[in-house]
């Protein structure tokens, strides 16, 4: 099985958590990050100062943030595909983390 290797080129803020990435292909998306922004790592996303601070890593050619939360290209590239298993993983990390503070 082929894994696609995809490299973000530039991106720009659309809104509050919703970023226009553009991909080394030509093709972009638009993608809402709030909805997988659950867990440990990616949860601190939730502070729209670090969301923010957002970068694209000069080696991997990914969204990368201080905290270290990151996101496969190839997911990105292909969100509409990808974002209801990445939503339905939020949700199970948002479970696991309100669980282990119980």
């Amino acid at each position: 099985m082929k894994h696609p290797i995809y490299r973000i080129i530039g991106f720009k803020k659309v809104k509050n958590y919703i970023l226009q990435i553009t991909f080394d292909d030509g093709s972009t998306q638009t993608i809402d990050f709030l909805p997988v922004l659950a867990g440990a790592l990616y949860g601190q996303l939730r502070d729209e100062r670090l969301f923010n601070q957002v970068y694209i890593d000069p080696e991997i050619h990914t969204l990368v943030w201080p905290n270290g939360a990151d996101f496969d290209p190839a997911t990105l590239h292909d969100w509409p595909e990808d974002s209801k298993a990445m939503i339905s993983l939020a949700k199970k990390w948002e479970e696991a983390q309100v669980s282990v503070a119980a």
